[in-house]
């Protein structure tokens, strides 16, 4: 058969996607063939022939396939000997298209030997047929290799993924993988088609493609066509209004996030300022103090439970907050308690003990920072519009901090205690008159306090790394937190978390972290000054004594 014949037929099948369920005669001639461009354009084609075409391309990464020379029969003086592409398993020679075994002798199969340009043929075969069978991991792999490297061959198999990709991130890759081939056609059809359909795409990376498409060239348009500059501009316009939104929605859940994180740091801090009015400087350090808990549980897990190491961030939640209560009542016993009405000394002596529980940590644990390992059901994303992923660990997170929220209401609503503590914060002499035990409250609040704490440095721990200076970053937040929304107020903390997390992300993004830091402070010393209780003020008669 002409080499001519054989790259017409194999282009005609693979502009008719007829090779689907098999391969086709084409592929098979194309692959024995000794023209190099057409064996390449062969070798991609086996992205369609499915079982067939996988059957080939793991033979060939084996050094399994090779070319079998059949001499015409006796009688047969005008036939020319036929090349044909055949798999060598186990000493067997076996047909590609039908698995079958032939009776051809081993000894006359000559290998095929790959170079890199085959080898990249190979590849873009190999991801061609994992894009419709693999895993969304492996989908997504394959989408970015056919995107390196797109072959017209494949806009059949590309036409398919595109209609039927649930996965957004996969649909984008392989559209951008179809326009790569088609804005670069003669046919103004085709350059129509791709720009229309690139519309769906939520990539910056596809507006880069799409700009040449509007772009001027001296008086005239590099893009002839009007339809395809009116189309491309469409998109680019549809994009860039997709991609905002996106952003819009991963700053509030980033800002969420940070947000979940500080509710947690100033939880406890709300509670133990409220009721005993200490500021406590080694708040911070309690954060470490749940992490490092958290470090060992996860060790111990490693050790002695390795089937089960997915779990040890569950095991680690009553650990980290014991952990924490334990520094916390230890800090409140042999210290705090014999400097109550003196706000200064006790806020000196905070800070010194945040600095002997960093310099315990360095001793004990090392100076570097060490790195906790997400559970695998805390790995990954999940994609819940196009161009925006929430990663899982950040969502667990923020229902975490939700179901601490829950238990520390339902402590302070439902709980004799947490009548005792209300009634110190609100008035701290006459509960002590009515016979609330204020000595044993203040213990009781200051290690709850630092045990939820201890379940915020579990929660940093899955997103940072963990180190003796972990908590300092926190310090000064939490206290914004305690003071923009209330002394004692479990509402005012958390509106005040959330509301700090996402304006900080906002203004990051526009004026950089510093600037943004330096504007949200800024804020908090005007707000203050207007409503020095905060968001939510304390009630009673006695709330402004």
């Amino acid at each position: 058969m002409p080499r001519m014949f054989i790259r017409l037929a194999l282009l005609l099948m693979l502009c008719c996607g007829t090779a689907r369920a098999g391969l086709d005669a084409a592929v098979l001639a194309g692959l024995a063939a000794s023209d190099f461009e057409t064996r390449v354009a062969a070798i991609e084609a086996l992205a369609l022939g499915e079982e067939a075409g996988g059957r080939v391309v793991a033979a060939m990464e084996a050094g399994e396939f090779g070319m079998v020379t059949i001499m015409p029969a006796e009688g047969e003086a005008d036939a020319e000997p036929v090349v044909r592409a055949v798999l060598l398993q186990a000493g067997k020679v076996i047909d590609p298209a039908s698995g079958e075994t032939l009776a051809i002798a081993a000894a006359d199969v000559t290998p095929l030997r790959l170079n890199n340009r085959l080898r990249r043929a190979l590849a873009t075969a190999k991801a061609g047929l994992t894009l419709e069978s693999g895993t969304a991991a492996e989908r997504r792999v394959a989408a970015e290799v056919l995107l390196g490297s797109p072959s017209e061959a494949l806009l059949p198999l590309f036409e398919r993924v595109i209609e039927h990709e649930e996965l957004a991130s996969v649909r984008d890759v392989v559209l951008q993988a179809a326009a790569r081939v088609q804005l670069g056609s003669a046919d103004p059809a085709e350059r129509l088609k791709a720009a229309s359909a690139l519309g769906t795409s939520a990539d910056r990376a596809v507006i880069t493609l799409l700009k040449p498409l509007v772009a001027r060239e001296g008086d005239g348009w590099l893009e002839p066509d009007a339809s395809v500059r009116e189309a491309a501009a469409g998109s680019i316009a549809a994009i860039e209004r997709r991609v905002a939104l996106a952003q819009v929605f991963a700053t509030v859940f980033s800002g969420m996030s940070l947000g979940s994180i500080l509710l947690l740091a100033a939880l406890g801090l709300a509670i133990t300022f409220g009721v005993m009015g200490v500021i406590n400087m080694a708040h911070g350090e309690l954060l470490m103090v749940g992490a490092y808990a958290t470090f060992v549980v996860q060790g111990l897990f490693r050790e002695h439970l390795p089937a089960y190491l997915d779990w040890y961030v569950v095991a680690a939640i009553p650990v980290a907050f014991l952990a924490a209560a334990l520094v916390g009542v230890v800090m409140e016993r042999s210290v705090l308690r014999h400097l109550y009405g003196r706000p200064l000394e006790s806020l000196l002596a905070t800070w010194g003990l945040s600095l002997v529980l960093i310099q315990t940590a360095r001793v004990t644990f090392g100076p570097q920072n060490l790195e906790l390992a997400n559970p695998s059901w805390m790995s990954g994303s999940v994609e819940v519009m196009a161009g925006l992923a929430l990663p899982w660990n950040r969502i667990v997170i923020l229902a975490f901090a939700v179901f601490v929220l829950v238990l520390i209401w339902l402590m302070m609503q439902k709980t004799r205690l947490g009548m005792f503590v209300r009634a110190v914060t609100q008035n701290r002499p006459m509960a002590g008159c009515v016979g609330v035990p204020t000595a044993r409250v203040d213990t009781l609040a200051f290690a709850i306090g630092a045990g939820v704490a201890g379940l915020g440095g579990l929660a940093l721990s899955q997103i940072a790394n963990v180190g003796p200076a972990m908590g300092q970053g926190y310090i000064v937040d939490s206290f914004m937190v305690v003071v923009l929304g209330g002394v004692g107020q479990l509402a005012g903390a958390v509106w005040a978390a959330l509301g700090l997390g996402i304006v900080s992300k906002f203004l990051e993004g526009w004026a950089g972290a510093v600037i943004a830091k330096i504007l949200v402070l800024v804020f908090i010393i005007v707000f203050i000054q207007k409503r020095p209780q905060g968001l939510f003020a304390l009630k009673g008669r006695f709330a402004d004594s």
